[in-house]
């Protein structure tokens, strides 16, 4: 599941050249993917974080929901490193950025099977080290103090989507995106909405 056209072809091609392997279908957003599992009920879906008009967690979750045994693998252009953990929580067995050289993607697919989960190294390093470090040095960025989404809004937000244009692309009411924002700020010790946007853009700008 992708919004590029160009990404799905290149991604068919490199699973179909796997021997045990057949690409069934393809979908590019939430909707569209939903249906597609539901019509050809695939053993294994891959999933883009960022699809047209919806979003990649929010599809792994609903899924994972609809179909516990289904195995995801989550491709992505964004930094993994603000997602690998949210998209394993949401249901995913292996993270892989779509940057990745394609002859390289056979290591997550079989990472898949029958119950294993696939990270790259320099992504299980930081898991790791989150895990083992004192919960007083955790939570200093955005990424590690926002829920899912949270963040999704605090993204939008610094790559200049109005409340209105938020709403719209995670299918939310304007006034549930204000309550995101005040959480953020919350969150965040702002004072106010300018000093949100000036972080967001700061963040969404190196991410």
């Amino acid at each position: 599941m992708d919004d590029h056209p160009l990404v799905r072809e290149r991604l068919a091609e490199v699973i179909n050249r796997e021997p045990d392997l057949v690409v069934c279908g393809e979908a590019e957003d939430r909707h569209e993917a939903l249906g597609t599992v539901e019509a050809k009920r695939p053993e294994l879906a891959i999933v883009d974080i960022t699809l047209k008009s919806s979003d990649g967690l929010e599809l792994i979750k609903d899924i994972h929901a609809r179909w516990p045994n289904l195995r995801m693998l989550v491709v992505s252009m964004h930094d993994e490193s603000l997602y690998a953990e949210r998209a394993l929580r949401a249901g995913a067995r292996a993270i892989s950025p779509n940057r990745k050289p394609r002859a390289r993607f056979s290591r997550p697919f079989a990472a898949c099977w029958p119950a294993n989960i696939y990270l790259n190294e320099r992504i299980a390093t930081r898991i790791l080290r989150r895990l083992t470090t004192h919960a007083s040095a955790v939570a200093a960025t955005p990424a590690e103090l926002l829920a899912d989404r949270e963040l999704q809004v605090f993204e939008l937000t610094g790559r200049g989507l109005s409340t209105h244009e938020i709403a719209a692309k995670l299918h939310l009411s304007s006034k549930t995106v204000e309550t995101y924002r005040m959480r953020i700020r919350r969150k965040l010790t702002l004072k106010d909405s300018s000093e949100l946007l000036q972080l967001a853009i700061s963040w969404a700008s190196k991410h």
